[in-house]
């Protein structure tokens, strides 16, 4: 890491700021290093992510178990052992220890991370492995999951059941953070967006020719980061300008799989390939490869409350970083 202070010089990103991503006033010390490495599965890991308050990690993947860690520790807590086939995806509930998993088994469970020995929901209902899920950021009671047939469905998690379903979603379903007004779902090269209300399909985002692997959003629900193993690209959700594509960075030779947008500075962003990390400093257009795993990284998960970001890898290793 000796050329990052290069890589984000002082200045760039404030002069950045007045246009487009936001960020933090400053930049000075910064650096991204590997802070610890966590076996975490005998398996291939796909998934990751943070309790809201950063002291909790779930990973999860072809192991059929999902792991919690503690991070004041990083010592394991528990398991959670019920699906029958692969979990493809872990988030936790926010301003909650209640977590939801994912699963080819066509389940999506919910459970307590202060009482793991078992699940207290499961939603059956999708008639294909269910690939996604999330919860909505301010009404608890509401989660989504999309299923390998490109079916959305909403759960009422007080009533246990299914409340609507919808087209749209194949490989990953991710609400808008703070406002929720948005869900973001991708099916093949298209990134659907809908109201999340009315589920009616309010900008279809167009532009990549490959498949969409991975999405999110930033801290502030204003920008949107879409995967594909040639492309990532970063749209716009400010007023006036929804649906907007402003940067986009081709790949050039590893394939681009995952993505998140850094705690600390909003204008970089990290993108997780095979066996390496990218980050790219959207504000100079300049990424930087970092060696990290032994594998493709799958997911990536990010922590506000900590500034720490985790990398979930078919190595059947998670590593974070800060």
């Amino acid at each position: 890491m000796a050329d990052i202070d290069q890589f984000v010089e002082d200045g760039s990103l404030d002069d950045y700021v007045e246009s487009s991503l936001p960020h933090d006033d400053t930049n000075e010390g910064f650096y991204f290093t590997e802070v610890a490495c966590i076996r975490a599965s005998t398996k291939k890991v796909l998934c990751c992510h943070f309790s809201t308050d950063g002291k909790l990690l779930a990973s999860a993947g072809h192991e059929k178990r999902t792991v919690l860690w503690n991070l004041d520790t990083l010592k394991l807590k528990s398991f959670l052992e019920e699906h029958q086939f692969l979990i493809t995806d872990v988030r936790f509930s926010p301003n909650s220890t209640r977590l939801a998993t994912s699963s080819f088994d066509r389940t999506v469970k919910i459970w307590d991370a202060d009482n793991p020995n078992f699940s207290f929901r499961t939603f059956i209902g999708h008639s294909a492995s269910v690939m996604s899920l999330d919860f909505h950021p301010n009404n608890e009671n509401l989660i989504c999951s999309c299923d390998g047939d490109g079916e959305i469905r909403y759960w009422s998690f007080s009533q246990a059941i299914c409340t609507r379903i919808f087209q749209g979603g194949l490989s990953q379903v991710r609400f808008q953070p703070r406002i929720g007004r948005f869900l973001a779902a991708a099916a093949e090269n298209v990134v659907s967006i809908f109201d999340v209300e009315s589920e009616v399909c309010v900008h279809s985002l167009q532009g990549h020719t490959k498949p969409v692997h991975s999405l999110c959003w930033d801290q502030t629900g204003n920008f949107l980061a879409t995967v594909s193993e040639d492309s990532v690209r970063v749209w716009t959700f400010c007023s006036g300008s929804d649906g907007q594509c402003v940067h986009e960075l081709i790949c050039n030779g590893n394939n681009f799989h995952s993505c998140v947008f850094h705690p600390r500075y909003q204008s970089l962003l990290v993108i997780g390939l095979y066996q390496s990390l990218e980050l790219w400093n959207m504000a100079e257009n300049k990424s930087m490869t970092i060696p990290a795993h032994d594998g493709l990284i799958a997911a990536l998960a990010v922590s506000p409350a900590t500034g720490m970001v985790a990398s979930a890898s078919h190595d059947k290793c998670v590593k974070l970083w800060k």
